[in-house]
């Protein structure tokens, strides 16, 4: 959450303690409505306080306190403490954040810099492009700021006359535009060099290109603070081939000792995926460092993303799996463009599949949809194709964790409904900022979404741990909440382990992890699974925790199935939670709803001969979206089509079953 002019809702002197032996006591005066609701709920939850309470960790810390202590003071905060006798630690992050050093970023008015970005995840205060102060009330635990690898960081030296770029012809053109305000011919001709021959005299000018990544390598590192705060080196490849977005976050373990060897692969040294993993490939080779790549907006990659056949056309092969498998093992499903988990045209039977849904096209608007686009550029649909792919290969091209970030293009990392900060610098918070375009054809504003966020267990909050959860797949996504998510899957849980002091400890020692594998059923057993679900405890209450499963039949042909295995308020399946949201506020009650969900579920249409795959999907109960908060604040009256109600949720990554 922000502190800003903006925010509607400010927790000004409220303190929310939590100790994971006693429970949750309440320290501050004067706390805001929702903070205390949510501790009212917490202290009167009918699932037990000891069992809640020893499901959080967080410290909130009012402006006030924090805004006494110094930056040495701030960075000794720990924003996520371990939990008790647990082998991982829940923390939250976003992997996919540009900023001023990102061409698109830059045209449409983002001057914040990395140094304002790291600022701003860690805690502190910055002033945004508009000229709000605002500042994150609880600091991510990790940050990857991915600006695009194509002319990354040109802009800025341009507008400063980079004598490294005096006699570059292109690169002068755009600079004279910029001086006569002639911004819309520079975003013209940038997108245009992404689909077009490479200029020569750039990329083959290592000192210009080594010279921006140095910078950004060394300003990762300056923020990276081993057990409080990671700061990942990344960047973005932005390849959009005919329209289609087949876009990749490339994240590197190594500091800048190691990833300053490495000059970014952009769209303009190759555009299909392959190209981008022999680059990673080489690099890994040569320097000994690790790295992923990380797909996202799949939604807008008009059923490229995940389609049966690689970019050139052929048969995908072994080779082509091992590589996709070995460096795309997360995907990133819900963002400001909308969310990729499912959509209804391919899960009719799902009533929440249409979610902040991106679906009249590919993301250049080239192409408009039809129903390939759906079965191939979603996650779910992918899950189910993976599975049929490895009965033909051997292996699984789509056997992929998910997690969710932002993509802003401000510079800040926030992704709250009651304090979104928009997409680009023109979608900052203003009375007309719902109805701006996105390159003058995408959707209007009031489409993009506040969400979302990466969590990730890991041992301790750093590069390596952090990394390592990633590549093993224990890690969920979240449409913003910080929805707390276990999920562990195995053959002897049972309801008596929901109880264990330390839920993590009894899921490893029993099963394995979201992202893991139960391979050949004993006898006569249905694979079980152990859940947690808790509310974020400075957000709504929960709906609902349901089990996604895919399967694959003994024909090849694969299949879906949505289990609700635990409802609040004593409701049944089918029965809708009641919506609490008052638009003249805009508020939500959490009168309805519950603090935690926690079960032992078995799948009661086990076939212990056909592959599968399960996966939790956890959703809030309705609460107000940005834009009913943006029509009370602005005092505007917004189209009746326009959303004003959301159903934030979580997506845990799967666990796949073989036989």
């Amino acid at each position: 959450m922000v502190h800003n002019n903006y925010r509607i809702l400010k927790l000004s002197s409220f303190i929310l303690c939590v100790t994971l032996t006693v429970g949750f006591s309440g320290c501050g005066e004067n706390g805001d409505s929702r903070a205390e609701d949510a501790l009212d709920d917490i202290k009167s939850g009918e699932e037990g306080r000891a069992s809640f309470a020893s499901q959080y960790s967080p410290t909130v810390f009012p402006e006030d306190v924090v805004s006494e202590l110094t930056d040495e003071e701030l960075e000794e905060l720990e924003y996520s403490p371990p939990i008790a006798n647990s082998s991982t630690r829940l923390l939250w992050g976003d992997t996919h954040l540009h900023t001023h050093l990102s061409v698109d970023a830059y045209l449409r008015g983002t001057r914040l810099t990395r140094e304002d970005a790291y600022r701003f995840a860690k805690g502190q205060t910055v002033t945004s492009d508009n000229g709000m102060k605002a500042r994150l009330e609880r600091p991510l635990d990790f940050l990857a700021i991915a600006d695009h690898a194509s002319q990354l960081g040109i802009l800025p030296r341009l507008a400063v006359n980079d004598p490294l770029l005096q006699d570059w012809p292109i690169g002068q053109r755009w600079a004279k535009f910029l001086k006569e305000g002639n911004i819309v011919q520079v975003g013209v001709e940038w997108a245009e060099s992404m689909s077009t021959s490479p200029d020569p005299k750039y990329l083959n000018e290592p000192e210009v290109r080594r010279s921006i990544w140095n910078d950004v390598v060394n300003d990762s590192d300056k923020h990276n603070v081993p057990g409080l705060f990671t700061a990942f080196v990344a960047h973005e490849w932005t390849s959009a081939p005919e329209g289609d977005n087949l876009h990749r976050v490339v994240l590197f373990k190594d500091g800048a000792g190691i990833a300053s060897e490495n000059i970014p692969f952009s769209a303009q040294d190759g555009d299909d995926p392959e190209q981008l993993w022999a680059h990673l490939e080489e690099y890994e080779e040569r320097t000994g460092g690790q790295v992923i790549a990380i797909p996202h907006n799949s939604n807008g990659s008009g059923g490229q993303m995940f389609a049966p056949v690689r970019l050139n056309g052929s048969e995908m092969n072994a080779q082509y799996v091992a590589m996709r498998s070995k460096w795309e093992p997360i995907v990133e499903v819900t963002q400001v463009k909308g969310d990729s988990e499912t959509h209804p045209s391919v899960s009719p039977d799902d009533e929440f599949a249409d979610f902040e849904s991106w679906d009249q096209g590919n993301l250049a608007q080239t192409k408009k949809s039809v129903i390939s686009h759906f079965q191939y550029g979603y996650a779910r649909p992918a899950l189910r194709e993976g599975l049929r792919h490895e009965s033909k290969l051997g292996a699984n091209p789509f056997k992929f964790g998910m997690i969710g970030s932002t993509d802003s293009h401000t510079g800040l990392a926030t992704a709250d409904e009651d304090n979104f900060f928009g997409k680009f610098g023109e979608s900052l918070p203003q009375p007309t900022r719902y109805a701006n375009q996105m390159f003058a054809v995408l959707n209007e504003g009031f489409w993009f979404g506040a969400s979302g966020l990466a969590a990730v267990w890991a041992k301790e909050n750093t590069r390596d741990e952090i990394f390592a959860a990633m590549k093993r797949r224990e890690v969920y996504a979240t449409s913003g909440p910080r929805i707390r998510v276990q999920f562990f899957g195995g053959w002897d849980f049972t309801y008596e382990d929901i109880m264990t002091p330390d839920l993590a400890d009894t899921g490893y020692r029993k099963g394995v992890p979201m992202g893991g594998d139960l391979i050949t059923a004993p006898a006569g057993k249905s694979p079980q699974f152990l859940i947690s679900a808790a509310k974020d405890p400075l957000g709504a209450n929960l709906d609902r925790v349901q089990i996604i499963k895919g399967w694959l039949d003994s024909e090849g042909v694969t299949y879906e199935k949505i289990y609700d295995v635990a409802l609040s308020d004593n409701r049944r399946s089918g029965e809708r939670i009641q919506n609490t949201v008052d638009l003249k506020t805009p508020s939500y009650s959490n009168s309805v709803g519950s603090t935690h969900f926690a079960n032992v579920w078995s799948d009661p249409d086990f076939d212990p001969t056909l592959s599968a795959f399960y996966y939790l999907r956890v959703l809030e109960i309705p609460t107000p979206r940005w834009t009913a908060y943006d029509e009370i604040k602005f005092q505007i009256n917004m189209p009746d089509e326009i959303p004003r109600i959301v159903q934030d949720r979580a997506y845990t990554s799967a666990i796949w079953y073989s036989p």
